[in-house]
């Protein structure tokens, strides 16, 4: 039997609403009636008749964002929307990007990259991922450092969720054509040592104080870490340390109850350059995709690292 055009609607707008959790884009259509087709060409015109009123400033500012971050692809969520909750759209727009992404302090590739972290810790997000990777590579983010962010996760969230973020961009990448040569670490120094040197590096000697205090338990476990999380995955080229630290921070935040871990990768965050300010807006990016309750912890621990340093609070 033909499937009706009203059943065909609507499976199309379910199929786009799964993907539009605080993340998928959103174009101008959403509050009011122009149609799709029409609302690309109606965007600068209706971004500048915004902005003028306060009312509207916040729509305005976010959906400028949204468009150099993702492109026409936000477009088609207008209808799958407007028929059934058309202010989560515009709280989408106002406060994910209009409020969040518009904020200095990260640039656009370090936001995507904080996002598409926080996205792939939490799993079961894969729509959210299709499209913040796909946003990502728009705004400059290359593809390695995609690849580099994903497989940073893995001492953090495990090898599952990391293997379903690279299918995830396995998929993004082949729907923009993007192809690239995936680099392969060789290193033929003792694993331990170089991940000793690196563990300084980044949390200097208060790391390596947290390896040896499992000496009397499991020290097997100490070692693991220094080899496999800095040996093997933190000493790869291909992530500035900095980038990596916000990747850290981001995913740590959205995994939540993390609190120790969270307090030792902040002070490496300070480590590696990054300032109090610039820490705390990655916790701030995180909110629209893992929510506030585990922004607020991670900020608590955040305000103890910053004084026990004697960092300057933002």
């Amino acid at each position: 039997m033909k499937e009706s055009p009203r059943k065909s609607a609507i499976a199309r707008r379910a199929a786009l609403t799964s993907g539009a959790l605080a993340g998928i884009g959103i174009a101008e259509g959403l509050l009011n009636t122009t149609p799709a087709a029409a609302a690309s060409s109606a965007a600068s015109s209706t971004a500048a008749s915004t902005a003028t009123s306060g009312a509207n400033t916040r729509y305005a500012r976010g959906l400028a964002v949204l468009r150099e971050a993702s492109g026409e692809r936000g477009t088609a969520v207008v209808e799958s929307l407007k028929d059934i909750a058309p202010d989560l759209g515009r709280f989408i727009v106002e406060f994910a990007y209009g409020d969040v992404f518009a904020r200095p302090g990260l640039d656009l590739c370090e936001r995507e990259l904080a996002t598409v972290a926080a996205l792939a810790a939490q799993g079961d997000t894969a729509p959210q991922l299709n499209f913040h990777i796909d946003a990502a590579l728009r705004v400059g983010v290359r593809p390695a450092e995609i690849i580099e962010a994903l497989i940073h996760i893995v001492p953090f969230m495990g090898f599952p969720r990391a293997l379903n973020a690279i299918g995830v961009a396995r998929t993004v990448f082949a729907d923009r054509g993007v192809t690239f040569e995936p680099p392969v670490m060789k290193d033929s120094r003792n694993r331990y040592r170089r991940g000793a040197e690196k563990l300084m590096e980044i949390d200097g000697r208060h790391g390596l104080d947290v390896v040896e205090s499992l000496d009397d338990i499991a020290p097997d476990l100490g070692r693991f870490i220094v080899e496999f999380t800095f040996g093997d995955v933190y000493y790869r080229p291909w992530l500035t340390a900095r980038r990596r630290q916000i990747v850290t921070v981001a995913a740590l935040t959205a995994f939540g109850d993390t609190a120790p871990q969270l307090r030792v990768h902040i002070g490496a965050a300070l480590n590696v350059g990054l300032s109090p300010a610039q820490i705390v807006e990655t916790l701030i990016q995180v909110v629209p995709y893992a929510g506030f309750p585990r922004v607020l912890n991670a900020i608590t621990v955040a305000r103890a690292v910053f004084e026990k340093q004697n960092a300057s609070a933002p």
